[in-house]
């Protein structure tokens, strides 16, 4: 996820790519630039690593001048942050510069077809491919010449293309990323989300996938694929800058919340694929490697802890390997037996938690090989680990992780395949029938995120409690953990998860009338034994909330409120199971005026002891 904006008018485009990009700057904060063209004709780029208050500093002290211009903040993908890497890209001639949101998945292939057509590469981003691609089609026209560079592109992307060529003209489209054209009096604007435009104009264009869109001072013109003008509806944007930041949402975590399904469907993307084996991007672990792997470590904090859990279900299923799942911070203290025949995978949102830092360190000290799992390019984690596989959650603005929790549970599944089929532990038949229902679960959150009445009502009825009790059996026990952690991190009532069967071990004593219990049976294979669960807690007065399967409805008989979840392979459920508990998490704060986004007490990543 990053954030671009475009200008073109009788103003000086930097202020006003600058301001955009400040309004953008959740999208994206590893890298940010600029490029604009003179009006003698040139095109100046200036970028630099880091913050945008980076790119404002040296714009202070090298001035560029110019009446249009196209800027990215950058959420890395491909390459890790720097001032290569950075946005804008050009071609070699700088006649085309391009600002890019997205995965182009096929770069590799288009990359080394522009080498043997004479075209240079300075830096490691999928993006630079683009400039070169419109370079080598252009013949007079840069709406055709970026018609046809898109039509050879796989993936997914929201561009802002200017050139020397034309150079009164920004030429962009968008396919699975968001863009929006502002229109204003004698000057007109690109943006990926409202924010960026609010103060210059309100009137806006909502391109769908595969519109272009021509910007010129005076006019805005919008093209379909096959070159046919559109008209379109504009729209007058009421929200306020706030709000617009937000997506019209109230909170960064319930629009993170809503953001699931794109994450999961990006994080998939060129890894899951019907027909073809599991890749892991540039992972080079050997096939003899993992035959040889007899212990996985997954290693982690917090949320990222939880999903390794789920990781070991996963993993132990799919590929028959024995895993550990410990918390970082005890496990760098606890003198772990391993050898080179041991995998550690450390799960970190961030890429700097310092006691995963410190346990991955450990291991490979110790001569074990790690994988890390994070969602930040160029973070600690991924530059010290033999290997990383990153999350493509973008940027995650609340301190009380969803989306990337959600990504990291992705990971897990495309790591257990990967093992799988690598081990011969499943049959092709049943690897495909897995990745074939991977690639329905976007469709599944968003259905899942549409059934919030049950949960607002019983968050209404329920958020004057002081403490609550999720139970589970299996995978379900996995996720309460998550769900208890999360209404513990933004409601602050007190909450914890125990396992099903453990009830009668000591946690029963805790149930007396009116406790309330959040309680997940969506296991087939437990769903009777969960459901006997549920009636002991019951019969001694407790208020439950039950979370099953659709067609599962004689819980209704068990609970008091009941949310159902589409069906899918029982092993594949934790990733809809956690999306109602996100969600009482956050209506439970909303009833008790918490501050939802930045919780007390709690930072965002970690990054000391």
């Amino acid at each position: 996820m990053c954030g671009i904006v475009g200008y073109v008018g009788k103003r000086q485009a930097a202020p006003i790519l600058v301001e955009g990009l400040s309004k953008l700057e959740y999208r994206g904060y590893d890298s940010a630039g600029v490029a604009i063209i003179d009006e003698a004709g040139n095109m100046n780029v200036s970028k630099c690593k880091g913050r945008l208050a980076n790119l404002e500093g040296k714009l202070e002290q090298e001035p560029v001048q110019g009446l249009i211009g196209i800027g990215h903040t950058r959420w890395a993908t491909h390459g890790e942050p720097s001032d290569r890497n950075s946005h804008p890209h050009t071609n070699e001639k700088e006649t085309i510069s391009v600002v890019h949101n997205g995965i182009i998945e096929n770069y590799m292939h288009l990359r080394e077809w522009l080498i043997s057509k004479g075209y240079k590469f300075y830096s490691e981003t999928d993006t630079e491919v683009i400039p070169n691609l419109v370079d080598y089609f252009y013949d007079g026209n840069l709406l055709d010449a970026v018609m046809k560079a898109v039509s050879k592109m796989e993936g997914s992307y929201a561009l802002g293309v200017v050139s020397t060529y034309e150079p009164d003209k920004i030429v962009a489209v968008r396919k699975d990323s968001p863009l929006i054209v502002g229109v204003g009096a004698e000057e007109n604007f690109i943006a990926s989300d409202v924010p960026a435009i609010l103060n210059q104009t309100r009137d806006v264009y909502y391109l769908n996938d595969k519109e272009f869109v021509v910007l010129t001072e005076t006019g805005v013109e919008i093209y379909s694929a096959e070159g046919e003008k559109i008209n379109k509806e504009l729209h007058h944007v009421t929200w306020n800058a706030d709000a617009a930041e937000k997506g019209g949402f109230e909170h960064f975590m319930i629009k993170e919340i809503h953001e699931q399904p794109k994450v999961i469907k990006d994080t998939m993307t060129s890894r899951i694929m019907p027909g073809k084996p599991v890749t892991l991007d540039d992972i080079k672990i050997t096939k003899e490697q993992i035959e040889n792997i007899d212990k996985v470590y997954i290693v982690a904090c917090g949320t990222a802890y939880h999903a390794g859990i789920v990781g070991k279900y996963v993993i132990e299923r799919l590929a028959r390997i024995p895993v550990e799942v410990d918390i970082a911070s005890e496990f760098r203290y606890r003198n772990p037996i391993i050898n080179d025949r041991t995998l550690m995978i450390v799960v970190s949102q961030s890429g700097e938690t310092a006691d995963t830092l410190a346990a991955l360190r450990e291991a490979r000290a110790q001569g074990a090989r790690v994988i890390a799992v994070t969602n930040v390019v160029g973070s600690s984690v991924s530059r010290e680990a033999d290997d990383v596989l990153y999350t493509w959650a973008g940027p995650e603005i609340a301190v009380a992780s969803t989306k990337a929790y959600t990504t990291q549970l992705i990971t897990m599944y495309m790591i257990g395949l990967f093992f799988a089929q690598n081990r011969n532990t499943l049959t092709t038949e049943e690897i495909e029938s897995i990745k074939n229902d991977m690639l329905t679960l976007p469709e599944k959150v968003e259905e899942t995120l549409n059934h919030k009445e049950v949960l607002q009502k019983f968050a209404a009825n329920t958020y004057m409690h002081k403490d609550m009790f999720f139970l589970g059996r299996g995978l379900d026990y996995a996720v309460a953990m998550e769900g208890s952690l999360k209404l513990k991190e933004i409601s602050y009532i007190h909450s914890e998860a125990y396992a099903g069967g453990e009830l009668k071990h000591g946690t029963i004593a805790l149930i007396e009338p009116g406790t309330i219990v959040v309680a997940l049976a969506t296991q087939k294979s437990l769903y009777e034994k969960m459901v006997s669960n549920i009636k002991e807690v019951t019969t001694r007065g407790a208020k439950v909330l039950g979370l099953a399967v659709e067609g599962n409805t004689d819980v209704e008989k068990a609970v008091e409120s009941a949310i159902y979840i589409p069906e899918v392979q029982e092993v594949l459920l934790p990733v809809l199971s956690v999306v109602p508990l996100q969600l009482l998490a956050y209506y439970m704060a909303i009833q008790k005026g918490c501050d939802v986004d930045k919780p007390r007490n709690l930072a965002k990543s970690v990054t000391v002891e």
